[in-house]
């Protein structure tokens, strides 16, 4: 975007994009609101109060020793405001998760832990819990990364345009949501649709793995590199892994099938791959047939 003036105002796209590009997708107020107009004038401001003086006691130095390179033994401590941000989840969260997914003994339960679970940092700007969407006794079960901006709104994994492809994706093998179990690794939406932290995913990993043993499908479909490498345990890109019939193995040792393929958010931005996505596809086609 080129710099604003006079004669070269930015175009109202541009500028609408600019803030999507940055993760501003929500206004805070339906008006806005004019911040200068609210401040009071330098004449409105009360006066400041004179400072007590305590006449017993002896008038405290304000000035501070130069201290060498190094040394810090001379600086005052620095007084800082309590933090109202969410708390960074640290290694006892991450035993609480596992701790609630190893007892959670039906989906209904799990997800029950996971609503009252505050052990990790997006719960606090995410508006929903997406937890899954579909068929618990489908014999396919499809894992995404996080929940995007619709996600979160109407708390369902895969709506929107990448649910909508997702949905064509499906009926092309015969299958949709009735016939399929959809979920994601991190239930959570990251604010501004960021990439999750390894620690965030690692906090959540215990659900989604737990979510998967009690659906036991028959086939696991992992959509896009970060499901497939925290599922897998591989650090192979999604284009390397996409089409090979991988395994991902519960903690009871069940083994199932798993087909990583490219996510349909992917797929909007690189149409040229969807031809990739449906071969990937047409092999899950052809395992649910030999399994049957």
């Amino acid at each position: 975007m080129t710099a604003a003036s006079p004669n070269n105002r930015p175009d109202l796209a541009d500028l609408l994009a600019f803030y999507a590009s940055a993760g501003v997708d929500e206004a805070l107020e339906d008006q806005p609101v004019n911040r200068f107009a609210e401040a009071p004038k330098p004449a409105e401001r009360a006066p400041m109060a004179a400072p007590l003086v305590d006449n017993a006691a002896p008038p405290r130095s304000t000035s501070v020793s130069r201290a060498e390179p190094g040394d810090r033994t001379n600086v005052p401590p620095v007084a800082r405001a309590p933090s109202t941000t969410a708390t960074v989840p640290d290694e006892a969260q991450a035993a609480l998760a596992r701790q609630l997914a190893t007892t959670a003994t039906t989906l209904d339960e799990l997800r029950q832990h996971m609503a009252s679970f505050d052990g990790c940092n997006l719960k606090a700007t995410a508006k929903n819990l997406v937890f899954a969407d579909g068929n618990p006794e489908a014999a396919v079960m499809l894992v995404g990364e996080a929940p995007g901006r619709d996600e979160d709104i109407e708390g369902l994994p895969f709506v929107g345009r990448s649910g909508r492809l997702l949905d064509r994706m499906l009926a092309a093998i015969g299958l949709d949501r009735t016939s399929v179990y959809i979920a994601n690794v991190i239930p959570w939406r990251p604010p501004g649709n960021r990439t999750p932290t390894p620690h965030e995913t690692e906090i959540c990993r215990p659900f989604i793995e737990r979510q998967i043993e009690l659906v036991n499908p028959k086939v696991l479909i992992n959509l896009g590199g970060p499901s497939a490498k925290t599922l897998l345990n591989t650090s192979e890109g999604i284009l390397r892994l996409r089409g090979n019939w991988r395994v991902h193995t519960t903690a009871s040792g069940i083994a199932i099938p798993a087909m990583p393929t490219l996510h349909p958010a992917y797929l909007l931005r690189t149409p040229a791959h969807k031809k990739l996505a449906w071969r990937d596809f047409l092999e899950v086609k052809a395992k649910l047939r030999a399994l049957t």
